[in-house]
């Protein structure tokens, strides 16, 4: 009975993480360029009460299946997925949708290169491309302060309509970086990854070129949480839960009894 609880213990810690980034997928449901997260579990180990494949008797007969019991379930990985997220318009010049693969490169605070899809840029008081935190985005860029309009293309050259100036100024030209494995990208907060040895080494391209997405101005790329499905995994997640708790009550109940007998 006592493995039984410690059994149902892991399942019900299992839940309670599934139910967690079900409510940070729920949490973010209207954050700009988010990727919502699934919680992977695998089996423990097993405790062995007869081996199969080993003879009974000698040489005689070799038990068929055996006896292993399970110890539980351990949570394998929260992965991010990282699939195109729908894309909103909202007229605003400085907003950067991507479809398709790729990163914007940004400059973090301690000078190191973080990457994002939250494409939702501004200008600060030095005229530089930053994102809503104030991380300049690489390469850099300055918008002079007579510009009128600053239009990107699809390609990510990115140039400035000047106020007495018919032909348009070149300001500079964004550059997307991929990964082999997006999933091992650390999340930090803020809309930002950083790359680690999961992730592999960056593969920095054009926009538009091969393998690289293209850019959309005057868009933003929304949450991937679909809604929907968050609430059917909460609902599955919960009975779940709920079965574990009955698991316990049941191991508990079955102590007692047990004790009773002895006493």
């Amino acid at each position: 009975m006592m493995r039984a609880l410690h059994i149902a213990a892991t399942g019900l810690s299992a839940q309670q993480m599934n139910v967690e980034v079900i409510a940070n997928n729920m949490a973010n449901i209207n954050t700009t360029g988010f990727k919502r997260a699934r919680a992977e579990f695998t089996d423990l180990l097993y405790m062995a009460e007869r081996l199969q494949g080993v003879s009974q008797r000698g040489e005689e007969g070799v038990v068929p299946e055996g006896a292993q019991v399970g110890l539980g379930v351990r949570t394998a990985a929260i992965r991010n997925l990282h699939i195109q997220g729908t894309i909103a318009q909202t007229g605003n010049k400085l907003d950067l949708a991507l479809t398709g693969r790729g990163f914007y490169q940004i400059q973090g605070p301690d000078g190191e290169t973080l990457y994002t899809r939250a494409g939702a840029f501004n200008t600060n008081g030095a005229g530089q491309i930053v994102t809503l935190d104030g991380y300049t985005v690489q390469p850099a860029m300055n918008v002079p302060q007579n510009t009128l309009e600053v239009i990107v293309s699809e390609s990510g050259a990115v140039s400035a309509r000047i106020a007495g100036q018919t032909d348009l100024q070149q300001l500079g030209q964004i550059a997307l970086a991929n990964f082999a494995n997006e999933a091992g990208l650390e999340p930090l907060g803020g809309n930002l990854y950083r790359q680690t040895i999961a992730s592999g080494a960056p593969t920095t391209g054009n926009p538009g070129s091969e393998g690289f997405g293209a850019i959309r101005q005057g868009y933003l790329e929304s949450s991937n949480v679909d809604p929907v499905k968050e609430i059917t995994e909460l609902i599955s997640a919960q009975r779940a839960y709920e079965m574990n708790s009955k698991v316990v009550q049941a191991a508990d109940d079955m102590s007692s009894t047990l004790s009773r007998i002895i006493r």
